[in-house]
């Protein structure tokens, strides 16, 4: 499974942002799809995650601010990004995994990654 995140860019406080996630080759009818980021100096961070049957989860940080979705057709997820802060600031990676069942915020629980995109949020 490979997967491409595009997307992120520059964006002043209080600005919106939507990343993208796009997987190609072997992938599961059962998935869980995860968002992480990191920032400088910091560990890898669950974002958000969503699972083949449409659940979805979110870090507390982020809850009423950031929506994943996703579009089946296309094999790819979402993350729109709004009310951005200075500390959303990192490096977003998508994260992928070919099981069946519930979200996972661990990063070791995902077993394929994308390449990350970077978003920076301006003060």
């Amino acid at each position: 499974v490979q997967l491409q995140a595009s997307g992120g860019g520059l964006v002043q406080t209080g600005g919106s942002l939507r990343i993208s996630c796009a997987a190609s080759g072997r992938t599961s009818s059962f998935y869980v799809m995860g968002w992480f980021r990191q920032a400088p100096g910091k560990e890898r961070e669950f974002v958000a995650g969503i699972n083949w049957s449409g659940s979805t989860d979110y870090a507390d940080s982020v809850k009423g601010r950031f929506t994943i979705s996703r579009d089946n057709a296309k094999n790819t997820v979402y993350l729109q990004m709004n009310s951005l802060k200075p500390e959303d600031t990192a490096v977003y990676y998508c994260a992928y995994r070919p099981r069946f069942g519930s979200i996972l915020t661990s990063p070791s629980m995902y077993d394929y990654w994308g390449q990350g995109t970077l978003v920076t949020v301006s003060s």
